[in-house]
């Protein structure tokens, strides 16, 4: 879920997990043709008019912008990846978790199988935010 300020109403916008995928590969390619865009899905590729159909509604929601280039749209993104998941991980946090970091870190370090390491270099990042604090 992204929320986005317009007239000062907070609008909660969410993409699908096919628009999701779309937004990743224009995140990855920063700006892209159609073509491109194609090319960058695995197989099987979805057909051009899914893709025409996905960036349409990307762009209604505020997404994706594109500038025409003589006959073709480039597309682009308006949203930023870290915003996009960071407001993913805090309505994770506030809805599964009380709205508690700490709930949310404990399930994620036991639930997910890290190693010693990984939780180690876990430890680092978290260490290094309390520096700076």
């Amino acid at each position: 879920m992204f929320v986005e300020q317009k007239h000062g109403i907070a609008l909660k916008m969410q993409l699908s997990k096919s628009e999701e995928e779309l937004m990743n590969i224009v995140w990855k390619l920063k700006k892209a043709f159609m073509k491109d865009l194609l090319d960058a899905y695995p197989e099987p590729k979805p057909a051009i008019t899914t893709v025409a159909t996905l960036l349409k509604r990307m762009a209604d929601k505020g997404f994706v912008a594109y500038k025409i280039i003589g006959r073709s749209r480039e597309y682009y993104p308006l949203v930023k990846k870290k915003d996009y998941f960071s407001k993913h991980v805090n309505g994770l946090i506030k809805n599964f978790f009380n709205d508690s970091a700490s709930q949310f870190a404990s399930f994620f370090t036991q639930e997910t199988n890290l190693s010693k390491s990984e939780l180690e270099e876990l430890k680092k990042l978290i260490d290094n935010e309390i520096k700076k604090k």
